[in-house]
């Protein structure tokens, strides 16, 4: 019984749908909708070097350097790397959920940072270059609790998870710095050991 009542919706509804569609057949498709965009803030460090690994995911749109974190209204680079206003540096990364899942933007974080040093990043030192997770909503914090737990497993986790709070662009020259700059780009990686630690840290990639 239960099948037959089943079997009869699905044709019904297979017959309103396409009679719908004949009776609509000559008329203009309906606007579809503008794609619902996302932002995501994550702090690992120089946000230089975060840049790229997101840049590379089908589905994100932008990548953007920036600080955020902190007291100051119009904080700039030479306030935030010296440690002024509680900036950290950080890239707002503006993706598709459609495309690229939130939980993917977080596996690309931590596979890109040094979760266990509390000092900073690498060879950049200080709280301004700390990692933090700034989470949007419920389920970003959510998400971001259940892979830190699931990291503090084997590593000693000390990655701050955090409210998202204002973003603030980074001067203009900073943005896509390795693309503009790519032989200081990769020495300034290079000799600061971040790639080094990252496969000590994470395996080779």
């Amino acid at each position: 019984m239960q099948r037959t009542l089943t079997t009869l919706i699905t044709a019904m509804t297979l017959a309103l749908t396409t009679s719908v569609a004949v009776q609509n057949v000559s008329a203009a498709p309906p606007k579809q909708p503008a794609p619902q965009m996302a932002r995501a803030v994550f702090a690992g460090g120089c946000f230089w070097c975060m840049e790229p690994p997101y840049e590379k995911l089908n589905g994100v749109k932008s990548v953007i350097s920036g600080y955020t974190g902190g007291q100051s209204s119009a904080p700039n680079y030479e306030q935030v790397s010296a440690g002024i206003g509680g900036h950290y540096e950080a890239v707002e990364v503006l993706y598709d959920p459609r495309k690229v899942s939130y939980a993917k933007l977080l596996d690309v974080f931590w596979r890109n940072i040094d979760p266990t040093d509390a000092s900073g990043q690498f060879c950049d030192k200080g709280p301004q270059y700390r990692s933090a997770i700034f989470y949007g909503n419920e389920n970003e914090r959510l998400m971001a609790e259940a892979t830190k737990t699931e990291l503090k497993k084997r590593l000693n986790i000390v990655t701050e998870i955090l409210p998202k709070k204002q973003f603030h662009a980074a001067e203009e020259y900073h943005e896509d710095y390795y693309k503009k700059n790519p032989v200081r780009y990769r020495f300034y990686r290079t000799s600061c050991g971040r790639d080094a630690r990252l496969e000590k840290v994470w395996g080779k990639r």
